[in-house]
């Protein structure tokens, strides 16, 4: 299905083996991959038969093809210009970073040499945002003019077997916190509605958690469109949480992550239609290694390339400004 490619995954953590486990079953050719932590590398080369690295330059010098970038955020920058500088194609966890610093050279750089940015907002390929995308590109409930997301879940459940107090996620120095860790709910409420022109925030550590970044931040946001969101954003409550909620003009459409359903209210019918999606995990990341795949294999472009992905980062540096100085931001 796919050309045979050389794909270098640096940082085998939890993102890193699901994605190697998903090129394996695509087929896509040879897999490598580097970590610091040596016993994570034994554990992913028994496990999937694939080559390993302690030394990320003795990965380079297999001259990959493309590399996925599956570090803490403050390494992202610097592995992925390294990348670009051997010719390979890269797909970079999000967020693509945690400050602006060189993002715009690794663009303008990858644009010069015609290689691919995409950058891991996975949720674009959720079956269920999909289908919200469709209601709203149809017009199904008119012009949007609220909406409401949400993500929580209790940090130390999200690596069952890590201590959470060494993740990136509770680590202000490796790029961490909740604003950064879930803007996936930025990248899809702005492909749903359109661009966010301003900002208001509180946020904070409130809990108990080890942790030295805001554990939750609620946030307001003014859309281009004049439509008024909100984000509700937590790694402390005990459930897990993710939903979303878009008003329009003819009607409502909601969509809730751990039930696999979308709803569609239509005023016009004054009763709610109920759609089941996709419940395997899964099938969002498989889609997402396929998109690029077919990126590097010419055949469509980037849904989220590195721009995007910086327009996404500046929202969430908004965010956090506004909630230090506790003022409303435009953008």
């Amino acid at each position: 299905m796919y050309k045979p490619l050389k794909i270098f995954v640096i940082g085998c953590g939890s993102i890193g083996e699901r994605h190697i486990k998903n090129l394996k079953s695509l087929s896509t050719g040879n897999i490598l991959t580097q970590d610091i932590n040596s016993g994570q590398l034994s554990l992913v080369k028994e496990k999937y038969n694939i080559e390993t690295y302690e030394d990320i330059e003795d990965g380079f010098d297999q001259k990959p093809d493309a590399v996925l970038v599956c570090t803490p955020p403050t390494m992202h920058i610097p592995i992925a210009m390294k990348a670009v500088d051997h010719n390979a194609h890269v797909f970079i966890e999000k967020p693509i970073s945690h400050n602006l610093e060189k993002v715009d050279e690794l663009i303008s750089k990858a644009e010069s040499k015609k290689l691919n940015v995409l950058v891991g907002y996975n949720l674009r390929f959720h079956s269920g945002i999909q289908l919200m995308k469709k209601m709203i590109d149809e017009g199904v409930i008119g012009n949007v003019l609220s909406a409401k997301a949400e993500f929580g879940q209790y940090l130390p459940d999200w690596r069952p077997g890590q201590d959470y107090r060494m993740g990136y996620s509770a680590n202000k120095e490796l790029g961490g916190g909740i604003i950064l860790d879930a803007s996936h709910e930025i990248d899809y409420l702005q492909w749903l509605i359109g661009n966010i022109k301003k900002v208001a925030c509180f946020a904070g550590k409130i809990s108990n958690l080890d942790v030295n970044v805001e554990d939750t931040a609620e946030i307001l946001l003014k859309f281009e469109n004049n439509a008024i969101g909100g984000i509700h954003l937590d790694f402390t409550q005990r459930n897990y949480s993710r939903n979303c909620k878009l008003i329009g003009e003819k009607g409502t459409i909601t969509w809730d992550y751990s039930d696999k359903i979308v709803k569609l209210y239509l005023a016009s019918e004054k009763k709610w239609k109920s759609f089941p999606v996709t419940a395997d995990a899964n099938h969002m990341y498989v889609q997402e290694m396929k998109h690029f795949l077919e990126c590097i294999n010419g055949k469509t472009k980037p849904l989220i390339d590195a721009s995007i992905a910086k327009n996404v980062l500046e929202i969430a540096l908004t965010i956090k400004e506004s909630s230090k100085k506790n003022a409303a931001i435009s953008i």
